[in-house]
């Protein structure tokens, strides 16, 4: 095994470090060590996001024998998988589709008349948002998704485009309270977001929203892009609405990002915790990034950790997500000795590919070069996909079931 081989399996086996982290029915057992789960009337266990088969497996198996269950799992189809005792919905992500509004709405018919004897388990993880769409009154299902396909290509960070999505949705910002309402709500949630804020995972369903209308329209003025919002959804954030009463709700984080970087530096004790709050676009990330490897000495090995989420701003029609653009930006840096740098999303997806992001090295933009690949004219069309692909440099992982925001590991020997 050469040395660049054999960084390049130490950064894979990091990450997949990470993933094992995160694996959300242990968390959701963890969590539910006290006991069996039970309730007067009816127990309503909701699973919804990426991770949502292994959390309701994993809650199941802790329901009391005596306690009667309704389940109802909405997952992305990758990760979709039949679960003994429970309905199992698929919908689309990143963009909304309609499966994801039927999904909705037998939520909220599991929901309806609930009363104080019952009990709502809601299991939440990453895709929670676009999984389960439920345009407010007046938006259709087509100008929601319009609404999220903007916001993905806007460069505003996943609480921004969360605090919108809230205020267009009938489920997010605390909207499930209220539709379980009155039976209590306890929710077990595995965070996909930069500090782990309870409101943005998955937009919040079991928690206040993050502003109002008014806040929201702010948002999007300020991102300049206002007038590229349907007409139904401007008319609906231009009339702030009264705050309604929900009730609370018992939220509680069972994984997380900051976790996943403390189980990397558990595989490997030399390695370095730098920043476990990357963010900002990728085209200002980079260049930092860069600078921070060119300030290690030289004839000293290193492994950086760094977590978090960052943003890409669509210019081209391209393939790619912002992994695989980070990395695909850090190949074409000039660092010294040989080293490796992996970029990956936890959840095993970057943006609509089938690569979880990139793991480049020393010689990858030899490679790209020698295949008759322009790196800028690719970063320009937001086409990182194809030059890491042909430069051997993609990282497939598959659907790992389980998002918590993204990594990243340098490694220098």
């Amino acid at each position: 095994m050469t040395k660049m081989t054999g960084m390049r399996a130490e950064a894979t086996a990091l990450f997949q470090a990470a993933i094992e982290a995160a694996d959300p029915a242990r968390a959701v057992t963890r969590a539910l060590k006290q006991g069996p789960l039970r309730a007067e009337g009816t127990l309503f266990l909701i699973a919804v996001g990426k991770a949502a088969v292994p959390m309701m497996r994993a809650a199941l198996a802790q329901v009391d024998a005596e306690t009667q269950v309704e389940a109802l799992v909405v997952t992305n189809p990758e990760n979709a998988a039949p679960v003994e005792g429970a309905r199992v919905l698929q919908s689309s992500h990143p963009v909304p589709d309609e499966a994801g509004e039927r999904a909705a709405l037998a939520l909220e018919a599991m929901l309806s008349g609930t009363t104080q004897r019952d009990r709502v388990i809601a299991l939440i993880s990453g895709g929670g948002s676009a999984l389960l769409p439920a345009p407010a009154r007046g938006i259709t299902l087509a100008e929601k998704a319009r609404v999220n396909s903007v916001l993905l290509g806007s460069g505003l960070d996943i609480n921004d485009m969360n605090h919108i999505r809230q205020q267009i949705s009938r489920l997010k910002g605390g909207g499930l309270l209220a539709t379980a309402a009155p039976a209590p709500v306890t929710a077990y949630i595995l965070s996909d977001v930069v500090g782990d804020d309870l409101r943005a995972i998955a937009s919040g369903p079991t928690v206040a929203p993050i502003g109002t209308r008014a806040s929201a329209k702010a948002l999007l003025e300020r991102a300049n892009i206002w007038d590229d919002m349907p007409a139904s959804v401007q008319a609906h954030l231009e009339h702030d609405a009264p705050e309604t009463p929900r009730p609370p709700a018992e939220n509680h984080l069972v994984a997380s990002n900051r976790q996943s970087l403390d189980a990397m530096r558990a595989a490997c004790p030399e390695a370095q915790i730098i920043n476990d709050r990357l963010e900002g676009n990728v085209a200002d990330v980079a260049p930092n990034l860069a600078e921070i490897f060119r300030a290690l000495p030289e004839d000293a090995p290193a492994v950086l950790l760094f977590g978090g989420e960052t943003t890409v701003t669509l210019t081209g029609d391209g393939k790619g997500g912002r992994n695989q653009d980070l990395a695909l930006r850090i190949s074409q840096e000039k660092i010294a000795g040989e080293w490796v740098f992996l970029s990956g999303g936890t959840d095993g997806r970057d943006g609509p590919t089938d690569a979880a992001g990139g793991l480049v090295d020393t010689n990858s933009a030899a490679r790209m070069t020698a295949a008759g690949i322009d790196a800028k004219a690719r970063l320009d069309n937001n086409d990182a996909y194809a030059a890491l692909e042909a430069s051997g440099d993609l990282l497939m992982t598959g659907g790992t079931g389980t998002n918590v925001a993204d990594v990243q590991i340098f490694i220098r020997r």
